[in-house]
């Protein structure tokens, strides 16, 4: 077992030690994936189990596919036999098996995602619902998070909270719509892949001699990335290893990022609640990363109240300082980012394939994409789109392309039937058909459609062609931004996202919103001579239409957001966005929880670089069409000051941040925390503060405030109120906060407690 010998100590406890119920929490870069294989090898190759009675759960093929080549290159071909795979291939292996016990046939099929929304669309029609309320993509969602926490449509009818949750969201016949799915999936002999485990779960409740075969058959059972359970997932393998207690499950509670996926990080934090006799183990030695890198992040993740306890160390070398890039815009961060990439290439060498690019949001690729290209940095995107390729990107594009271009056909095809107006694709075809026969334009044909198409459909296009003359006639008089906003409102695309309140539908509306900003990017630019939108329209040409790089090609810089680069590693990386509302984000500030899981977030993405790491943040942002002053994000405070230097090359330090030469690198460190909020003129000045709100924390009713009264903001802390403004629909007051100046505050959003005087 030669293998055994290039394991440290915590990592051979965690191999050898097999009975018994186990956690193995593994912080960041300390050989989980090694020590899940060897104890799996371990098991067969000492202790002569057999490999069929070893069940392994992972969450995606590729960790199952490498844990089982890993395996088998210790022990064999036996490998192959392994029970190894995801939660849903493993569970669609037994109710493949099992099906006829609960009414489904063997073969039953697996919708998938579009199967599912195809068949959703389908019954809201059926019961003639506005589709617009009921969208497939808000059904669908709610459908799949009470299956994954195990909510029947039975149990979904007759929960009154379910009931009055749906009601107060102006969809009260979502239950019936849940109800009617679940039956004609079953009787299509048909399960998605929530299914998958509920009806496993369903399986072992309902059928225990069932659930007693595979506890006999499972003598192990291994659980990896556990912190990304949900509740249906922990219960099935709780219940899968209930005889033999074998149960060992390794995780990361501080890398546990998928609530939203219904990931629920209770599962691993109240683990041993469950298993009074627990062994944990902790590898908390970190082989990936510099000591600078490590000890920032450890000094983040401290920060956190919900934890298991651990010290993530290393003995590689200290490294360089985390450098901190300041731009002024947006815009100008994109640059910096390119310059810096341009920079280290040259310096050290690396290769673009060995650095990454973290966002928290896709929308924020628009201005690294562009920068990068203007310097000839080849580049990928990896779980989304670039950014022009998006589709509610080119749906919008198309749509301001047809406006200056009434003969592109590509265009027309995209939006004449988005948002749906009633035009089918027979009569799309017919009307290009009748251009082509008849050797005029396509918008000839549009201007007198009633000549080529029926009544219904002709209207349609009429109303279609009213439209884009009204949107051709904003043109000539408007700039592009103005142009651009007026078509994005009009033609219906902003409401249809806005609609959409998934995850999905909120990240569409974004970019579209994001696009917007370029547009205002490109119009507030003093340089430009031309700010119409056929000069915007063709800098996005230039700048998108560029030859297809050879997918042979590898050596790309890789472009992601923080929840795809988990498991990831590069030599450098680069956090982007560090302000405020925007990481952490706007929506997870509403409760501790919440925040906790955007600061494991930033841990996640600290821990992915091995020897540099490089953060940024904005001073001003477009949002939504304006430009808006940035706050830098209360993470960068966090950090210990002596791991960071403000980066020299790439920005301009203001006065108030002092030299010191702490580590050796010319840094900014022991001025740095006061430094990082001393912006630049366009910002006002912003101290630190050790304000906490007070245990009572409420806000109060502010009808009767009044100027000289003490009162306390959540964020901003005490302060006094010098004056208030009662002109105008809405009350205002300007209050000067011990730690933060004066701020003028809507009381209509203001969460403000008054205190006595």
């Amino acid at each position: 077992m030669q293998y055994l010998k290039s394991l440290n100590e915590p990592q051979y406890e965690g191999v050898v030690n097999t009975e018994g119920p186990t956690m193995i929490i593994a912080g960041a870069g300390s050989g989980k994936t090694r020590v899940l294989t060897y104890r799996i090898a371990y098991l067969m190759d000492h202790k002569n189990v057999d490999p069929f009675n070893i069940l392994a759960l992972t969450f995606t093929n590729k960790a199952a596919r490498e844990m089982r080549d890993r395996i088998e290159s210790v022990v064999g071909n036996e490998a192959r036999n392994l029970w190894m795979g995801t939660f849903h291939s493993v569970f669609a292996r037994i109710l493949r098996t099992e099906a006829d016990r609960l009414g489904y046939p063997s073969n039953f099929t697996i919708y998938d995602t579009d199967d599912s929304k195809s068949l959703i669309k389908s019954i809201v029609k059926e019961l003639n619902l506005d589709d617009k309320i009921y969208k497939p993509n808000v059904v669908f969602n709610r459908i799949s998070g009470a299956k994954n926490r195990l909510v029947s449509w039975k149990a979904y009818l007759s929960n009154q909270v379910f009931r009055a949750d749906d009601e107060s969201n102006m969809r009260p016949e979502l239950g019936k719509i849940y109800k009617i799915y679940a039956e004609r999936c079953f009787k299509a002999g048909a399960m998605d892949f929530d299914d998958l485990l509920f009806q496993t779960n369903v399986l072992f409740r309902e059928h225990l001699d069932v659930l007693n075969k595979y506890q006999q058959r499972f003598h192990y059972v291994m659980v990896d990335e556990f912190q990304d359970t949900n509740i249906s997932q922990y219960l099935i393998t709780k219940k899968l290893s209930a005889v033999r207690q074998n149960i060992c499950v390794v995780g990361d509670d501080a890398q546990s990022i998928y609530a939203f996926r219904g990931a629920d990080i209770q599962n691993i934090l109240n683990f041993e609640k469950d298993y009074t006799d627990l062994r944990t183990i902790k590898l908390e030695q970190n082989y990936r990363s510099t000591k600078t890198i490590v000890s920032a992040a450890n000094s983040v993740i401290e920060k956190n109240k919900a934890q298991l306890k651990k010290s993530v160390w290393t003995d590689n070398d200290d490294g360089q300082l985390i450098e901190l890039l300041r731009a002024n815009s947006d815009n100008e961060e994109g640059k910096l980012v390119a310059s810096s990439i341009f920079e280290e290439k040259m310096q050290y060498q690396i290769r673009n394939n060995e650095v990454a690019v973290l966002y928290r949001t896709n929308s924020q690729s628009r201005a690294i994409e562009e920068a990068l290209r203007r310097m000839n940095i080849k580049y990928k995107i990896v779980g989304g789109l670039s950014f022009y390729q998006r589709k509610e990107i080119k749906d919008l594009m198309a749509y301001l392309r047809f406006t200056i271009n009434t003969n592109d056909e590509q265009s027309f095809k995209r939006i004449i039937n988005y948002p749906k107006r009633g035009i089918g694709n027979t009569s799309v075809d017919k009307m290009i058909v009748a251009a082509n026969d008849h050797g005029i334009s396509l918008w000839e044909v549009l201007e007198n459609v009633h000549s080529f198409l029926p009544g219904r459909s002709a209207n349609a296009v009429r109303d279609f062609v009213t439209m884009i003359k009204r949107f051709q006639l904003e043109v000539k008089k408007q700039d592009a931004y103005e142009a651009t906003s007026q078509i994005a409102k009009s033609s219906g695309i902003l409401r249809e996202l806005y609609a959409d309140k998934t995850v999905e539908g909120l990240n569409r509306y974004e970019n579209v919103m994001e696009l917007l900003n370029a547009v205002k990017e490109f119009t507030d630019d003093e340089e430009k001579e031309d700010k119409s939108l056929g000069a915007f329209l063709q800098e996005v040409a230039l700048l998108t239409g560029v030859d297809q790089d050879n997918d042979d090609d590898e050596d790309k810089v890789t472009l992601m957001t923080i929840h795809m680069a988990k498991g990831l590693e590069f030599r450098h990386v680069y956090i982007v966005g560090m302000e405020e509302d925007l990481f952490p984000s706007q929506m997870m500030l509403s409760s501790r929880a919440d925040l906790e899981e955007e600061r494991r977030l930033f841990y996640v993405a600290i821990t992915r670089a091995q020897e540099k790491l490089f953060l940024s943040y904005a001073l001003s942002r477009y949002r939504f069409g304006r430009l808006k002053n940035c706050e830098p994000s209360r993470f960068l405070e966090e950090i210990n000051p002596q791991y960071i230097r403000v980066s020299r090359k790439f920005s301009r330090p203001s006065p108030d941040e002092g030299e010191t030469n702490s580590a050796g690198n010319g840094g900014y460190a022991r001025n740095l925390v006061s430094g990082i909020r001393k912006t630049t003129r366009s910002q006002p000045v912003t101290k630190k503060s050790n304000y906490s709100p007070s245990p009572d924390f409420a806000p109060s009713d502010t009808s009767d405030l009044k100027a000289g009264m003490k009162v306390e903001h959540p964020k901003f802390g005490f302060g006094k109120v010098l004056e208030m403004d009662e002109s105008g629909a809405n009350r205002k007051a300007k209050v000067n906060f011990d730690d933060f100046g004066e701020k003028t505050l809507l009381l209509s959003f203001a969460k403000l407690k008054i205190h006595d005087n």
